[in-house]
């Protein structure tokens, strides 16, 4: 039976005043569930409880806000397999990914966050002694800085994780004491909505967590420009984040954005090919590509270029592209016709600027569903649109690069990576570690793997340039989502 659903505001499951819209499957092309359409006011009424919520969630104890994230983790992992079942039908990932990546990641970051509850939010700073004047007689000046929250956020989340983007928002901002608005991606809100139900259950008072959705832009443009919203958390594109950026300017809000992402991969030639290869590989099957932070631009000395794209070559011939809830596929549809279509276009592209089509660049054949074959374009030069914008598919480009010595190798490979708009993480393979230490402080880059594609969960996240504003992840999202207020006293 499909489900319809309903908005949550103030605490209350509200009917939509603009209806309901489906929700589809990108494997199948079947309806999941029927999301609701939320008008302007509604969403301003969300903000407004936010709000009123706001008074007495920000002055509860830091063991009552980590007692509900804990609690909400505990729903979590007990309705895994639903949930789990709802994430692989509104977003096409695979079984592991929906079980793995998605809801057990929120699970973590809701167990975080209970414990980063109760982080202390007081630091001390060394006494300042000052001389007598104007301001006062001589004394000893003590000081604390202390972080407080910055009231409503307005969660702004993307389509290609609905478990582990929005907890990633929601968890820290309620344990800084905050209350939200959370909008998710029209694609796949209706995750968020069983989110939004768990914490419901594990005792978040009445407006401390409020949950709107649409198609319409206009629904996002007021979870924004509420004047009940303090702050902006957006997971996404460029693009959008740069309208969001101007309409917070004019209130001067506060900002949190993660945004557009074109990884490099640079690989020198001393580098483990066969590592390389399968780091970047990952590109063409997790999330089918929409994920901002994969290595979709390889930059390669010359000297290990064709043996690198062989193994490339090689790694998309054992993936299996289909149904995601068939045992050993590996790579799912991406998430809507329209995005396929905005992907093939890319290939298309390529081809006609000149890269060469190694692997993929067809569709692959199947009756339904949104499918697009991995891909690998080479012979790429950074002039190229598929090496400069994002294209969020399952599709690598590849820049072979000349040098004659290894300070060259690392200077011209430092210049192409940094040749970008995007500065969201980028990755080094090299044999010798110092080597690619080195390189790695040369990149514009808010994060840098060396030899890995995988993450710390407690390190900063966030971008250079157009891939964003703002750092989260670990304690850095609680510092996120507070402000710092400075108490001086004589001593």
């Amino acid at each position: 039976m499909t489900r319809t659903e309903r908005l949550f505001i103030g605490g209350e499951w509200t009917e939509p005043d603009g209806g309901h819209y489906e929700v589809i499957d990108p494997a199948t092309e079947d309806v999941v569930g029927l999301a609701p359409e939320a008008s302007r006011a509604q969403v301003h009424a969300a903000a407004s409880a936010a709000r009123a919520a706001f008074a007495s969630w920000s002055r509860t104890s830091p063991e009552e806000r980590a007692g509900v994230l804990s609690r909400a983790a505990s729903v979590l992992r007990r309705d895994t397999a639903a949930l789990a079942g709802l994430a692989q039908a509104e977003t096409g990932a695979t079984t592991g990914t929906a079980h793995g990546m998605q809801v057990a990641v929120a699970v973590a970051r809701f167990q975080r966050y209970a414990k980063g509850a109760v982080e202390p939010v007081e630091s001390a700073l060394p006494p300042q002694i000052n001389e007598a004047g104007p301001m006062g007689k001589a004394g000893v000046m003590g000081a604390l800085a202390v972080r407080q929250p910055v009231g409503v956020v307005t969660c702004i989340t993307s389509y290609n994780n609905p478990w582990a983007n929005p907890a990633g928002k929601v968890a820290p901002a309620l344990a800084m004491g905050n209350t939200v608005v959370v909008k998710p991606a029209p694609q796949d809100p209706l995750s968020v909505y069983r989110m939004a139900a768990a914490l419901e259950e594990a005792g978040a008072p009445p407006g401390v967590v409020n949950v709107v959705s649409g198609t319409d832009v206009a629904v996002g443009e007021a979870a924004v420009d509420s004047p009940d919203v303090d702050m902006v958390s957006f997971t996404g594109s460029t693009a959008v984040g740069q309208r969001i950026g101007e309409v917070c300017g004019r209130d001067l809000k506060r900002q949190l954005m993660e945004l557009g992402g074109k990884g490099a991969a640079i690989v020198l030639d001393d580098a483990d090919l066969d590592a390389a290869a399968a780091g970047i590989g990952t590109t063409f099957s997790f999330y089918s590509g929409q994920i901002c932070t994969a290595p979709t631009r390889v930059i390669v000395q010359r000297s290990v270029y064709e043996t690198l794209l062989e193994k490339l070559t090689a790694y998309i011939g054992y993936l299996k592209v289909g149904d995601p809830r068939e045992k050993g596929t590996v790579v799912g549809p991406v998430i809507s016709a329209a995005h396929r279509d905005r992907v093939e276009s890319y290939v298309e592209l390529g081809r006609k600027e000149g890269a060469r089509v190694v692997a993929g660049g067809e569709r692959p054949a199947y009756a339904k569903g949104f499918y697009v074959a991995p891909t690998l374009l080479a012979d790429c030069t950074n002039d190229m649109r598929v090496v400069r914008e994002e294209i969020f598919g399952p599709v690598v480009v590849v820049v072979p690069f000349d040098a004659e010595s290894p300070e060259a190798a690392e200077e011209a490979a430092i210049t192409l990576a940094n040749d970008s708009d995007y500065g969201l993480i980028d990755y080094v393979f090299s044999g010798d570690v110092a080597r690619a230490f080195r390189v790695a402080r040369g990149l514009r880059a808010g994060g840098v793997g060396v030899n890995t594609i995988g993450r710390n969960m407690e390190a900063p996240f966030g971008g250079f340039k157009k891939s964003g504003v703002g750092r989260d992840v670990g304690s850095y999202a609680l510092h996120a989502y507070s402000e710092l207020q400075s108490i001086v006293w004589p001593g």
